[in-house]
């Protein structure tokens, strides 16, 4: 295999082996409709072989950052079918990755809105708001009703995604947010359907993906996972329980027969997510770059190792519109503004020269 060669992921059709990583831009203002900004930026990356858009919320509590954009008004679908129309103007693809804050939010981020997770439990520490840096409250512990409720939520988010001309989604179950925190045992103390036992803790995530599957289409669905990744509070320490929890999850979707599953870890070509990979028994898009940058060689080597069917790409995506071209054929990179990552304009987002002006 070739990180420039094509390949298919379920119903999608991809140029190359690069994704452009979901990432947290914050550029879609207090209505959460993509814009002019969000729509250049998207379209920009283009000839990356398959864009996740940043996590996108499909329903308003669920909000976690001052500027996220949302696939709940028509509006916001409006917004998003400019962008999908922008990028497959270029001969683009591009799924929305939808995501549920859970207990990383605040009622100054999502409107003044109820805080959601599976357990009243308060993630340590502080996060932005509107009104500046403010302590994480303690969440609403969901009903057994509401947690059904949350894949309904997900369920019309990806037929808004599809109506918005999206060529799929992918259901954002890692870095701590709500479908992770059913996962972690950290998080979910829960008693009930939806906690205590590895396969109890998976439940809700197989009832998400399932259910979008069966909305769209499993062919246009990925699931994105961040097993050990321990952030967030979402924390994982017992390898053993990992590998129960996960695993009880991808056999249950391994019938599903999904585009791809999204694995965040540090060793992607590690035992862990080899074993997950063989337990989804589908396409991997592995992802290592969190605490570190993908560098070029890293993304080859995985590929040609076949440790993985196509690379996430953050940082080295935001820098370098252009990064397919610059990596096949050597070019130099831009130098990465990590200081303007989460600013609001131009500057940092859609300034970054290509190879080729035009």
């Amino acid at each position: 295999m070739d990180l420039f060669s094509p390949v298919t992921l379920g119903d999608l059709e991809l140029a190359n082996r690069v994704a452009m990583a979901p990432l947290t831009r914050m550029r879609s203002g207090s209505s959460g409709v993509p814009g002019d900004l969000v729509v250049e930026h998207y379209a920009q990356r283009a000839s990356i072989g398959l864009i996740v858009t940043e996590g996108t919320y499909p329903v308003h509590e669920s909000q976690a950052f001052v500027g996220q954009p949302g696939i709940v008004t028509d509006e916001q679908v409006a917004g998003w079918r400019r962008v999908a129309d922008a990028v497959h103007a270029r001969g683009g693809r591009i799924v929305m990755q939808v995501m549920h804050g859970g207990r990383v939010t605040h009622p100054d981020v999502n409107g003044g809105r109820r805080v959601v997770a599976p357990s009243a439990i308060a993630i340590q520490g502080e996060g932005h708001t509107e009104k500046g840096k403010q302590a994480y409250p303690v969440p609403h512990a969901l009903t057994t009703d509401e947690v059904r409720d949350v894949v309904r939520d997900f369920t019309r988010a990806a037929e808004r995604a599809r109506e918005a001309g999206l060529d799929g989604v992918e259901i954002h179950g890692a870095n701590g947010y709500l479908l992770h925190e059913f996962l972690s045992p950290a998080s979910n103390v829960r008693d009930d359907v939806y906690g205590g036992s590895p396969e109890n803790r998976a439940r809700l995530v197989v009832e998400v993906v399932t259910a979008v599957a069966e909305a769209i289409g499993a062919g246009r669905v990925g699931l994105r996972i961040s097993p050990e990744h321990d952030i967030q509070d979402a924390l994982e320490p017992d390898r053993d329980d990992v590998l129960a929890t996960y695993g009880a999850l991808l056999d249950q979707l391994r019938p599903l027969g999904l585009a791809y599953l999204s694995v965040l870890h540090r060793e992607p070509a590690g035992d862990l997510v080899q074993e997950l990979r063989r337990r989804f028994g589908g396409h991997l898009m592995a992802n290592s770059g969190f605490g570190s940058v993908t560098t070029r060689e890293e993304a080859l080597a995985l590929i040609e190792a076949a440790h993985a069917d196509v690379v996430a790409v953050g940082r080295a995506a935001i820098a370098n519109p252009d990064l397919v071209e610059r990596w096949a054929g050597e070019h130099p990179e831009n130098e990465i503004r990590s200081h303007l990552f989460y600013a609001s304009g131009a500057e940092g987002y859609t300034d970054y020269p290509a190879l080729r002006a035009g």
